[in-house]
């Protein structure tokens, strides 16, 4: 079987590694991949955003099955040429990547169907919503309505602050045509839980839960990043929330996207808030998160595409979806610098027997060398039958990878550990 996979970060290698175990795979062409990603597949320097070339590719090569991994060709709508050519795809068509692609979609999709979410409020101009915030509670949520990198949602603890992300997003255009209209809603406490789905449409099979740390630096300081390191399962989601979850949040949102014409099939991606009044969603993704992916893929023990076929053809009912009864944290291994400014072009030098559990995000190819490229540099996992085994087992691995510049937070899993005790 010939893959071609669209994306080139650490998600994107973490899917492949998974890919790879099925014996049934001869090639993955990873588009455009990158210099960790070439040792598991081979790299086509296509652009993810470039749909015409990335179907005048598939066209030219015998593919058998197309995984489109990230947001933006998601959103772009990727998966429907590819269909229409007659190449079985991984992914939500166009119409239904915009349960990502436009945040007052997604909001006005839950007020609709009475899924539980914050309460909020749309603005298309600037000037109604400075007026708004000047009596609005505080703290406040300012989003953009676009694809921002993951980086368009600001949590104002003051008003100044609120003012400041309203002017950046609608007036200074920070995020583009993404800052049009702008969502502002209300501020929810309580832990943070990812859960990825798998869905056909019809049926919906959670996978394992995690705990991002967004943070740059240690105890929940510094800047937004888009993660610095994750831990499956995550322990504040216990049996009795996945229940209430399934029933009031999974479910009504695929039936609800059923019933407006937009059919979601891959993987959905709920981030969810554990308040005081039950759980509710933060955001919806349409597909892997980046870097949930590299803890919760590891502890799948059912084939990956299997279960991807089983996605495209509405059979996963049908379908087994099984993980590991173990934990894993992933350490991400970054530039000094990120998220704002960080140099690159340092050498990386990794163990042959850490390889395996390495998830190249951000580096390429130079003289046959493996050098940085970006801020996330990779990410380190380790899987193990507790979660302080294996939190120590990814920082014992992380800190024999070298290269100039390297960083990383200490305390990647420290609140998912004080949880269990």
């Amino acid at each position: 079987m010939n893959i071609l996979l669209v994306g080139g970060g650490g998600r994107e290698h973490t899917i492949i590694k998974k890919l790879r175990q099925n014996p049934e795979v001869e090639t993955i062409y990873a588009l455009p991949g990158n210099g960790g990603i070439a040792a598991d597949a081979t790299c086509v320097d296509i652009k993810a955003t470039d749909i015409d070339g990335i179907v005048a590719f598939a066209k030219s090569t015998k593919i058998d099955y197309a995984v489109v991994a990230p947001d933006d060709p998601l959103v772009l709508g990727c998966v429907d040429p590819l269909e229409a050519m007659g190449i079985p795809c991984f992914g939500p068509r166009k119409n239904a990547a915009i349960i990502e692609g436009s945040k007052v979609f997604s909001k006005d999709l839950m007020k609709k169907y009475g899924i539980p979410t914050a309460a909020y409020e749309v603005f298309t101009d600037p000037k109604k919503a400075l007026e708004y915030l000047e009596t609005s509670p505080i703290p406040t949520v300012i989003k953009a309505d676009g694809l921002a990198l993951g980086k368009g949602v600001t949590v104002a603890m003051n008003r100044w602050e609120a003012r400041e992300a309203v002017r950046e997003i609608m007036e200074d255009k920070k995020f583009g045509k993404s800052g049009d209209q702008i969502v502002i809603e209300e501020f929810l406490e309580g832990p943070e839980v990812t859960v990825l789905a798998f869905t056909d449409g019809t049926t919906v099979k959670p996978m394992v839960s995690s705990m991002d740390h967004k943070r740059a630096e240690d105890g929940d300081n510094g800047p937004n990043t888009g993660g610095m390191g994750t831990v499956a399962p995550n322990p504040f989601y216990t049996e009795e929330i996945a229940k209430t979850c399934m029933e009031t949040i999974f479910l009504p949102t695929i039936r609800a996207m059923k019933a407006e014409g937009r059919e979601f099939r891959g993987c959905l991606y709920f981030g969810l808030m554990l308040t005081k009044n039950g759980p509710k969603v933060i955001e919806y993704n349409c597909r892997f998160g980046d870097p949930e992916t590299q803890v919760v893929l590891p502890l799948l023990e059912s084939d990956l595409l299997t279960v991807m076929q089983a996605t495209t053809n509405g059979t996963l009912a049908d379908c087994e979806v099984k993980f590991k009864d173990a934990h894993a944290c992933c350490v991400v291994l970054a530039s000094m610098g990120y998220p704002v400014h960080y140099e690159k072009g340092y050498e990386i030098t990794i163990p042959a027997d850490v390889q395996d559990h390495v998830f190249v995000a951000g580096a390429a190819l130079k003289d046959g060398k493996l050098v940085t490229s970006g801020g996330r540099v990779l990410g380190v996992t380790a899987v193990a039958d507790t979660l302080q085994e294996a939190v120590k087992e990814a920082y014992a691995m992380a800190d024999r990878i070298e290269f100039g510049n390297k960083y990383c937070r200490r305390d990647i899993g420290q609140r998912a550990l004080s949880a269990l005790k």
